[in-house]
């Protein structure tokens, strides 16, 4: 059974700092991209970010460009997001997603899905 659980969401005031981890079990961690997702009430679920099997090649959304890094360690199967200059915009629920193959910025690329974990950004 796939897992993925993320954590580190919290409330953090404008221009802080938040950095999220997604661990992962019950898939062969190395060969998935991962990615980092968020949506609020009334939206669709937004690309935040996307690292590939192999590690290096990282892609972001022009909204958190310069402000997130996303980065992971196979080792501990996790993938982690680090947030800072943060905005009230930032303001979601944030979800890790494992995609096997496709196109990883969009939501139906993706095979599994962790659960999700609320960042509040306050102005």
């Amino acid at each position: 059974q796939v897992q993925l659980v993320e954590s580190g969401g919290g409330l953090v005031q404008a221009g802080g700092s938040l950095s999220l981890s997604c661990a992962a079990s019950g898939l062969t961690f190395n060969i998935y991209n991962m990615g980092w997702f968020r949506q609020t009430p009334g939206k669709e679920r937004e690309f935040v970010a996307y690292i590939l099997w192999v590690g290096s090649n990282t892609d972001y959304a022009d909204s958190v460009k310069g402000r997130f890094t996303i980065s992971r360690d196979n080792a501990k199967k996790t993938v982690y997001l680090q947030m800072h200059s943060l905005k009230p915009e930032d303001t979601a629920v944030y979800y890790c997603a494992a995609s096997r193959y496709g196109n990883s910025r969009y939501a139906s690329s993706y095979d599994y899905w962790g659960q999700g974990t609320q960042v509040t950004v306050s102005s």
